[in-house]
């Protein structure tokens, strides 16, 4: 069950890092850059190829905000128009203009199809700007992810490089297209409004700002009391989740230790708690909105008796006090995204900082200047007073030496950390020698380029890698120019045409993500058929029996004897039997070759692998 915890707890933590959503979504918590205005620097500058298109945004986002600011005091002209005909027809001297308010109407449809429009461009191109980003960023992390070393990616959790890729890209993304223009449109609005209402009256502005630092004071008790709810609601719902995980991803051994009543008294502690914290927390935030409202209309309800007061004693028009409760109303929006600002720059900030930061991460070491070119790679290798250390303090290959000849079958044995894996790494030039020299045909591998390096190794690996596609797709994989016919061709010699054609749709049917609708013998015959087709010089096999049962491990051996002719062949193995055979056995301890020769040779010596093979044989005599 450690594995189902293991996911408990990575669901657990994904939620967690979810952050805290408070009332209304104004109090979203976020991860704040370390370098807030290095980051913003890098950020600008990398979208200076779109200046013009940012400042016609913005330009656009103004004058859409100006144009809409107007419309309440026109539209107070018309209704004070109004107001005074009627009271002029009342008294029998004279009418309502409706010629003039008329023209009112007719400005005001213009006023606001001009301020939609520019809206609606400032939208298209903003929309285009930020996908152009999002586009460019994602083709760059894509492009370095394959020019980074591997070493980067053996310390560094795959998911963090996704959410790179993924999250920070989309949040960048979100804060283009809508937060930028929004944080215009608020500034503008608010500004705008302030001198609209300034221009109408000083003293109805001094009592609808009298309201702003009531509002305040309400959501800062609001969200000091729900904030803690919310965060509770996070760390609940968290623990529900991981619960749910655990349960489902060991379902098997829940029942088969008649688990279920546990699982359901545990869920429902969790999913009560849950229920307090989130009815709390939803509470609070439902009744904000009510109290703000009452708020507001308390404001109205002071701006309309000083406003009808004012306009009693001649000092303002009646359309004046319907414009300024329009402004009003506008006023207090703007103010809230405003307060959210910096929250969103910090989020935006974080992000960009994380992109910038893997895409400034070192790189392999440049390829060489004049590279090796060989019509045909004979397949001998020699490592030559071999010195490595994933950390140079600490080394884990020391003067490893060791010289093949072309064609030859090479087994790699020892216990667990004895290095074996490294020198795959090694030789494939996935981490470069602190010391010494890897040589292919008698050439360091570092004068190769990796492409071309690569190109001549074949991998087969305990742990098979086949993508969601057919079995067809999968194979071609090895080459991907391959016809059907040389697909099938390499798939009847590593024995995978025996098992397709009892598969749905054959060849054609569709492997899915974990590929769990073949067995795992069936896919590491895949992995073989790919290798084959592939027509390496040199391969290797990392333990690619170790995971399957005896008689499919004949079948496996037998497709590797038919890969292996006449190619030169790592075979790294635990278990002994399978490497009898081997021209070569290289026995490793802690970094060293301790013992190398034929598997008869080594046995007589009666030394380390020997008591590795003895070890092994009265295993499995015992079982």
């Amino acid at each position: 069950m450690s594995e189902n915890n293991n996911k408990g707890k990575n669901s657990r933590n994904r939620n967690r890092r979810g952050g805290m959503h408070g009332p209304g979504g104004m109090m979203r918590g976020g991860e704040k850059a370390r370098d807030f205005k290095g980051t913003m620097g890098k950020l600008i500058k990398h979208l200076s190829v779109y200046k013009i298109s940012i400042i016609t945004v913005l330009v656009f986002a103004v004058a859409s905000s100006a144009f809409s600011i107007v419309g309440p005091k026109i539209l107070g002209k018309a209704t004070t128009e109004l107001f005074e005909g009627i009271m002029a027809k009342i008294a029998g001297t004279g009418n309502i203009d409706f010629d003039y308010i008329g023209r009112i109407i007719l400005t005001l449809i213009g006023l606001y199809l001009i301020s939609a429009a520019f809206r609606y461009i400032q939208g298209w191109i903003m929309s285009g700007v930020s996908m152009k980003v999002s586009y460019g960023f994602r083709k760059n992390i894509s492009e370095k992810i394959n020019r980074m070393p591997l070493k980067y990616f053996d310390s560094t959790n795959h998911g963090e490089v996704l959410s790179r890729v993924t999250n920070d890209v989309d949040t960048l993304s979100q804060t283009l297209n809508q937060s930028l223009s929004q944080i215009i449109t608020s500034v503008t609005t608010v500004i705008g409004v302030l001198i609209m209402m300034l221009s109408i009256s000083w003293r109805m502005t001094l009592v609808a700002l009298g309201i702003i630092p009531i509002s305040m004071i309400l959501i800062m008790v609001i969200v000091k009391h729900s904030q803690k709810y919310f965060k509770q609601q996070q760390d609940y719902l968290g623990n529900v989740n991981g619960h749910v995980e655990e349960m489902y991803g060991g379902h098997v051994v829940m029942k088969a230790f008649n688990g279920e009543k546990k699982s359901v008294e545990q869920f429902d502690v969790l999913n009560g708690r849950l229920y307090g914290a989130a009815w709390k927390s939803q509470f609070l935030t439902s009744i904000m909105m009510p109290l703000m409202n009452f708020v507001g209309n308390l404001g109205y309800v002071a701006v309309s008796i000083l406003g009808g007061y004012l306009a009693v004693k001649s000092m303002i028009e009646v359309g004046d006090i319907q414009a300024f409760i329009q402004y009003v109303r506008q006023f207090t929006q703007p103010i809230s995204q405003i307060a959210n600002i910096s929250n969103i720059l910090q989020q935006t900030a974080a992000s960009a900082e994380r992109v910038f930061e893997f895409l400034e991460e070192d790189e392999e070491i440049p390829e060489s200047a004049s590279p090796v070119k060989l019509d045909k790679v004979e397949g001998s290798v020699e490592f030559r007073n071999v010195h490595f250390g994933y950390n140079p303090d600490k080394p884990v290959i020391n003067d490893f030496s060791a010289s093949i000849k072309p064609g030859q079958k090479v087994a790699i044995v020892g216990p667990t950390g004895a290095g074996k894996t490294t020198i795959v790494k090694l030789l494939m030039r996935f981490y470069d020698v602190n010391d010494g020299a890897i040589l292919i045909d008698g050439h360091d591998i570092r004068d190769f380029l990796r492409n071309d390096l690569r190109s001549e190794f074949g991998m087969v690996l305990q742990d098979t890698w086949l993508y969601n596609g057919s079995v067809m797709e999968n194979i071609r994989y090895g080459r991907l120019d391959a016809t059907d016919e040389e697909v099938i061709t390499a798939a009847k010699a590593a024995h995978v045409d025996s098992f397709v054609h009892t598969l749905p749709h054959g060849y054609d049917m569709i492997l899915n993500e974990e590929a769990t609708n073949v067995s795992q013998g069936q896919k590491q015959l895949i992995t073989i058929a790919r290798a084959i087709l592939a027509d390496p010089t040199i391969l290797i096999f990392d333990e690619a029996t170790s995971s399957v049962d005896t008689r499919t491990e004949v079948q496996i051996q037998k497709a590797m004897d038919n890969l292996m002719h006449n190619r030169t062949s790592f075979i790294i193995a635990h278990r002994l039997s399978t490497i009898r055979d081997a021209d070569l056995i290289l026995v490793m301890n802690h970094g060293d070759i301790v013992e190398q020769g034929k598997h008869l040779d080594l046995l007589e010596q009666g030394g380390f692998y020997a008591n590795l093979y003895y070890s092994q044989f009265e295993v499995s005599q015992a079982s």
